[in-house]
This record gives structure tokens, sequence and C-alpha cells, in this order.
């Protein structure tokens, strides 16, 4: 498998964004109608009933296998220390971003986000990959191995929501286990991955509602400036972009909650970053 391989059926139809499109804000959501930790016959966590407020919309029968699908990674390990795993804001984030890459791009999107363990085989049937909260997890060699083939054979992986010096320890060591001679580098904000469809003049850093309510920016005391790192293949092909110090997700799941935040976090900061890393990932 190549990376034309990964993103057939993708890229081309990613005709325009709507860059200059605004962003609605929509009521508070609510959540019912399932089960915490229950799977459907394919493993995938089930998503709520109700889809916890966010629209659904139709997926022409012609493309069904030619629509982007979110995937989040759920890895086995259980993590240590305080905070969150691997379903942290899920399914809320994964629903309000599936729906605003819907509804502010020509990308075709799946409505239904999965989640999917590294070591499944329909892993390669998708080119981007989500995870969210590694500052604490623990790869098995399973998915060492896994991961390794999936992003050097074309694979793209968004990284998200980890906080301070040692979650980073923790990832950098876990990474070093899938690529022992590779080490992240700082993507420069003149990077494309800023530009390709909203123009990012700075690194955000977008706190939990919690915190951002509170004052703060960051959540940590040794956080205090959102770093956007890179792993890249031998062809200087970006495999991964590693958003530390800063929380994505939140701003993608919270955004109906409070008004001030999400015009401050969701709507100019959260929604543009996550858009331009969908789309760079699969059109370079």
């Amino acid at each position: 498998m190549n990376r034309r391989v990964l993103q057939c059926g993708v890229a081309f139809l990613i005709v325009l964004v709507i860059a200059g499109a605004v962003i609605a804000q929509r009521g508070r959501r609510g959540r019912g109608g399932y089960r915490y930790g229950e799977l459907d016959a394919a493993g995938n966590l089930l998503l709520p009933a109700d889809r916890a407020g966010v629209e659904d919309w139709d997926i022409d029968p012609k493309f069904l296998t030619d629509t982007f699908t979110f995937v989040r990674v759920r890895y086995t390990s259980r993590y240590w220390g305080y905070g969150g795993g691997w379903a942290t804001d899920w399914p809320d984030s994964d629903l309000n971003f599936s729906f605003r890459l819907q509804q502010l791009t020509s990308l075709k999107v799946n409505p239904d986000p999965i989640n999917l363990e590294l070591t499944d085989p329909r892993l390669f049937d998708y080119p981007f990959l989500y995870l969210v909260e590694p500052g604490r997890l623990e790869f098995s060699d399973e998915e060492v191995a896994a991961l390794r083939r999936y992003l050097l054979n074309g694979g793209f992986l968004m990284v998200d929501d980890f906080w301070g010096e040692e979650e980073w320890y923790n990832f950098a060591s876990e990474m070093r286990r899938v690529f022992p001679d590779r080490v992240p580098r700082e993507v420069p904000l003149d990077h494309a991955i800023f530009h390709c469809v909203y123009d990012i003049k700075e690194k955000h850093q977008i706190p939990s509602i919690g915190h951002a309510l509170a004052g703060y920016t960051s959540e940590r005391w040794d956080a205090e400036t959102a770093h956007y790192k890179a792993l890249y293949d031998d062809d200087g092909r970006m495999m991964a972009f590693i958003c530390h110090n800063t929380d994505l997700g939140d701003g993608w799941e919270r955004e109906g909650e409070n008004e001030w935040y999400f015009r401050e976090y969701s709507e100019k900061r959260a929604y543009p970053l996550g858009i331009n890393i969908v789309i760079y990932a699969m059109t370079h």
C-alpha cells in the first residue's frame, strides 16, 4: 500500500473549501440513548442514539467508500495517573468535527465517526487517525508494529490533548519505540499546514472549557506554550502532526455549551486548525 492507495477516492473530492463561511453556533447538546462502553458488531464504541444533538446527513450511495471518516485510535493500555484516556471528549468532539468538515468544506464526510484499535486490519482503509491523551499511554509491541507500518505506508496521525513535560516525555518515549531514528520537529508557522485553508497567524493554545472560563489558557504549570511538532518519512512527507500543550478536541466537543468559549476558541482556533490539518493530510 502506498500514499496514493490510502487516499484514493478522497482527495479528488476536495474541490474547494469554503474558508470564509461562518460557523453558526448550535444549542447545548445532550447525551442519551447509549451505554458507554457498548460495542457494535464491527467493534466500534457505539455512538449515542440521538447523535448528541448533532444533525445527520446522507452519503451518496455511489461514494460510500469515498468519504472521509474521522477515525479515533482506541488504544488498549490502561492510562496511569490523573486525566482521561483514549475516549476523552468522545463522542461529541468527533461528531461535531465531522459535521463542521461537511459544512465548511467540499470534502464528503461520513456523519458517523468510528474508533479502531491500531491492530485492527481495517485501519489501512482510512488515511487519517486521531490519537488523544497520549501522555500516559503504553503501546503494546503489536500496536508499535502496526502504527509504524501504517505511517510508513502513507497514513497520517494527528495527536492532541496532552500537557507538560512529563506527558511529553512519555509520549516521545513511546514514539521512539515506533521510530527509533526519528525525532519530532517543531513545525514553523510558515508551513503550509497553517495556511492551506485558513490563514493561521499564531500557534494558538486551546484550553479545556473549564480552564478557559477560569481565566487560564494552559492546563499545567509547565505547559505555558503550545507546541506543534511533526514526524516525517524519508521523503519528507509529514506522517504525524503533534499538538502538545493544547486541546483542539475540547474546542470541538464543547462548542455548544458557552457562547464566549465557542467564539473565542471553537470558532477562531480549534475548527480552523483542525480543518487545515485534515485538508493538508489529504492533499500532501
